[in-house]
């Protein structure tokens, strides 16, 4: 298919997408018009129902069961991805909404970058699929007691309702970065980004596991 003048030709991983997820050129082309992500909160296409697509908690995303190896088909898919407010996750484009599975968060936080130090501190996050994230105010992090490690387990918010899992090597860096402060009335171990203290457990608590 040749496009029209003026229209962007859709990428091979448009036009081959697994699932036969209808309007994905589409979303791609108003991607790149908007220079960025598409509007996928702008969109109220109808459910199509489920797509067995499913986001593994260590970021891999897999269709019928096997990994989908393509790079960019897999960034393609993660910037329609959109979580709505009914806890479920979606694959959205201007004329189809599709259900997706997804085990934890839908991203992975691979790379940190900090920037200053103490109250002053900055940090900045990469994912997976090439999102990238300054935790503060507008993108907190926050930590879930893991069950089965009793370890905290960290999270970021990238955009939208869409958080991105702090990887075990990334959280090992904050660790290291991080200080004590008092939170709630108690001393917290956490770090500092974006003029806020995100903490993690309390400070007995962590000393006790470093210990042990």
């Amino acid at each position: 298919m040749v496009a029209s003048k003026g229209q962007a030709t859709p990428s091979k991983e448009a036009r081959s997408a697994p699932g036969g997820l209808r309007g994905l050129a589409a979303a791609e082309a108003e991607g790149v018009k908007a220079r960025g992500l598409p509007p996928v909160e702008k969109w109220n296409p109808d459910f199509c129902g489920d797509l067995d697509m499913r986001i593994a908690r260590d970021g891999t995303w897999f269709y019928m069961g096997t990994p989908i190896g393509r790079e960019r088909l897999v960034r393609l898919f993660s910037t329609i991805l959109r979580h709505d407010a009914d806890g479920k996750y979606y694959l959205v484009t201007p004329v189809e909404k599709v259900g997706i599975t997804v085990d934890d968060a839908p991203f992975l936080a691979v790379v940190m970058r900090v920037e200053g130090e103490g109250r002053e501190q900055l940090l900045h996050f990469t994912t997976n699929v090439g999102d990238e994230t300054m935790a503060g105010a507008d993108h907190p992090m926050r930590f879930v007691m893991d069950a089965e490690t009793g370890e905290p387990a960290p999270y970021v918010h990238v955009r939208a309702r869409l958080e991105a899992l702090i990887n075990r090597a990334v959280f090992y860096d904050l660790v290291e970065i991080g200080t004590e402060e008092m939170h709630e009335g108690a001393k917290w171990f956490g770090v500092w980004s974006g003029g806020m203290f995100f903490p993690f457990m309390k400070a007995d608590e962590m000393k006790a596991k470093a210990e042990s």
